[in-house]
């Protein structure tokens, strides 16, 4: 027997139309390429979406059809996706960070037919359009009064395409199964993977990111949403925001501390979210102007583990609160948050940091294990520490493509790449990826927790650890510092630092000091490339 419930499919076009009904004037806010602000709403969007879909129809798209996206947060790339989801076809985001042959690759890989460019990333494709033969039609998003004199193929005004549609066009109709959004992973080894979401899996990230025990989003909150489009779906802040109502201001290209600082403050911005990069450009602003944070009350970190030296600072200089997140592209992205509950409240500071530096517990749509070499399970005593796997309705089980072939286990399980431990409370904590922990004596040394213990010290702008050969112990750690403009320092000055904080055993065996640390297409630190880098570095304990 089956319940008497409607038929009323999880298809994503319903998100932008419940904010149209029920917050029709509440406010998206862009800073655009060129520095200046605009604002629009959600009542505008919807409409603008309806008419986009309706111009992309003439134009041929249609269901399951894949269209690139290359732009920054703002409120035309907003009311790109929504008007690409209506009509079932498949917002791809492209990632500008990415290296040209690897760019070339997936828009070929995922057929892209058309590409939706901001300005900032016209030259990048003009330079490269010849190796993207099956893009038909280039949008620049832009006024008409903006719009440049280009070689891209059939280029076309953002407005002037807008114009050809008259939101004469019918929403939705098709199966929750069916794709919404493509986004390839970084593709640090071999060619990136893409990650094909559906409307039910992104209706469904949407609702659990917005509950209680993750992002808690209301309609009274102004979310700075600083985490890109192109990275995993913005940790499901488009759905998100659209369904709690939440006003949203859109940063732009301009990501520096300083720029940050003023949308969160012109607008009275209550949540934000971004990786720790970001946050430490922020709060090295804070420190040099004086300013606070008045309107800010927490923020959500992710992409990498958050340093503890960024949790404190949040707490006890500017009382914010610091929401750590774990997730992947393969997740949709949400995979654990780590919240203070009930069991660790009544704990002093220091006992409750512990807690709140681990990535946190998986929501209701997340299952999670850790298991050994041999795929067996191990016990959630925060002690073992082993592969991290996940599975839910909103994992991927495979890659668009069929690329790299099976993904899940026979119990349906996903090898996330990364181990970790999980505690008696749930609580996860990623001890590293499994590519990246160091081997010393038969022990594993996490150089996540040796960057994030680094990073404290006051002259450090940016740690990275890697694992370097050692005859004796197989590896042993060495740390990268990019320290702060105009500062200097030693080794001894580090490691006396580390003294304490740290395993003596994990004391790294050198410190050298750099002009740049290189970072991936998502912004996270290239350990392939620092590898690559000091392939032929020997420690001075060899």
């Amino acid at each position: 027997m089956q319940g008497l419930m409607q038929d009323w499919p999880l298809t994503c076009d319903k998100i932008i139309t419940h904010a149209k009904i029920n917050y029709p004037g509440r406010e998206i806010i862009s800073r655009q390429v060129d520095g200046s602000i605009t604002r629009t709403t959600y009542g505008e969007i919807y409409d603008r979406a309806r008419q986009l879909s309706s111009a992309l129809q003439k134009r041929g798209i249609k269901l399951g059809d894949r269209i690139g996206t290359m732009a920054w947060n703002n409120a035309r790339h907003l009311e790109t996706w929504y008007g690409l989801i209506g009509i079932g076809a498949i917002y791809h985001t492209l990632n500008p960070r990415l290296f040209p042959e690897q760019l070339k690759y997936i828009v070929g890989h995922a057929d892209d037919r058309m590409i939706f460019t901001d300005l900032t990333f016209v030259p990048i494709l003009e330079a490269h359009q010849d190796g993207l033969p099956g893009v038909e039609c280039f949008v620049i998003m832009c006024d008409r009064d903006a719009m440049p004199e280009t070689s891209l193929r059939n280029a076309v005004c953002y407005e002037d395409l807008m114009a050809e549609g008259d939101g004469d066009v019918s929403w939705g109709r098709f199966d929750e199964n069916t794709a919404c959004g493509l986004c390839y992973t970084s593709g640090t080894t071999g060619n990136p993977k893409g990650v094909l979401y559906s409307h039910r899996s992104n209706m469904l990230i949407g609702m659990t990111a917005a509950m209680g025990g993750a992002l808690n989003a209301t309609g009274s909150d102004v979310c700075l949403m600083v985490v890109p489009m192109f990275h995993a779906n913005a940790w499901a802040l488009t759905f998100t925001g659209p369904m709690a109502g939440m006003k949203l201001v859109m940063p732009g290209p301009m990501m520096d501390g300083k720029s940050i600082y003023e949308l969160l403050e012109s607008e009275k911005c209550t949540f934000s979210a971004a990786v720790p990069t970001v946050w430490l450009m922020l709060l090295n602003y804070l420190e040099e102007s004086g300013k606070k944070l008045p309107h800010l009350s927490r923020v959500l970190i992710g992409g990498s583990a958050c340093p503890r030296a960024i949790m404190e600072t949040f707490d006890k200089d500017y009382g914010v609160q610091v929401i750590h997140a774990w997730g992947m592209t393969e997740t949709s992205p949400l995979g654990t948050v780590s919240h203070i509950e009930p069991e660790i409240a009544h704990l002093p500071y220091e006992e409750q940091l512990s807690y709140r530096l681990k990535q946190g517990k998986p929501p209701l749509i997340v299952e999670m294990k850790i298991t050994d070499d041999e795929g067996c399970d191990l016990p959630r005593d925060g002690k073992a520490y082993g592969t991290l796997k996940v599975r839910g309705p909103a994992i991927s089980k495979a890659y668009f493509g069929g690329e790299g072939g099976q993904i899940l286990d026979d119990g349906g399980w996903f090898d996330t790449g990364d181990v970790a431990s999980i505690d008696p409370l749930g609580y996860m904590q990623i001890t590293d990826r499994s590519k990246d922990v160091i081997k010393s004596g038969g022990e594993w040394i996490s150089s996540i927790d040796l960057e994030n213990a680094a990073i404290g010290h006051p002259k450090a702008a940016e740690c990275a650890v890697i694992g370097m050969p050692h005859p004796k112990w197989d590896e042993r750690p060495l740390l990268i510092v990019l320290l702060k403009e105009g500062e200097s320092a030693t080794p001894e000055d580090f490691k006396e630092f580390l003294t304490g904080k740290i395993a003596k055993w994990w004391m790294p065996d050198d410190v050298v000091f750099v002009d740049d640390i290189p970072h991936g297409p998502t912004g996270k630190i290239s350990k392939l490339d620092l590898r690559e880098q000091f392939k032929d570095y020997v420690l001075p304990t060899v």
